[in-house]
């Protein structure tokens, strides 16, 4: 068993991270009863003032891939597309256990 993580930073404009904070934190309670999504993980840096970085671990590719077509995501990607100024994908990881995790085939 092994699941599709992902680890992506999100750079924004200067004195936006905390409004970036708000919009992914909603994205993450959005993702409450979406099975799939067993974690959405927003966190900061104390030294990156303008950067946020996201850790998501979702049942398969496919199913992340899919969350994004969302209407709640739609609406919270052209929320934070004015603020964003830079997004990396960090890594993509295969996740295979581990606390907080499903042991589902």
């Amino acid at each position: 068993m092994s699941k599709f993580s992902l680890f992506g930073k999100f750079s924004v404009q200067e004195g936006e991270r905390d409004t970036m904070v708000e919009i992914l934190l909603e994205a993450a309670e959005s993702m409450e009863n979406v099975n799939e999504c067993e974690i959405y993980l927003v966190n900061i840096s104390e030294t990156e003032p303008n950067t946020v970085y996201v850790y998501e671990v979702w049942s398969n590719e496919t199913a992340h891939q899919a969350s994004l077509t969302l209407e709640a995501t739609q609406t919270l990607i052209k929320r934070a597309k004015p603020i964003i100024t830079g997004m990396e994908r960090i890594g993509t990881l295969q996740t295979r256990g581990g606390k907080g995790i499903s042991h589902d085939a």
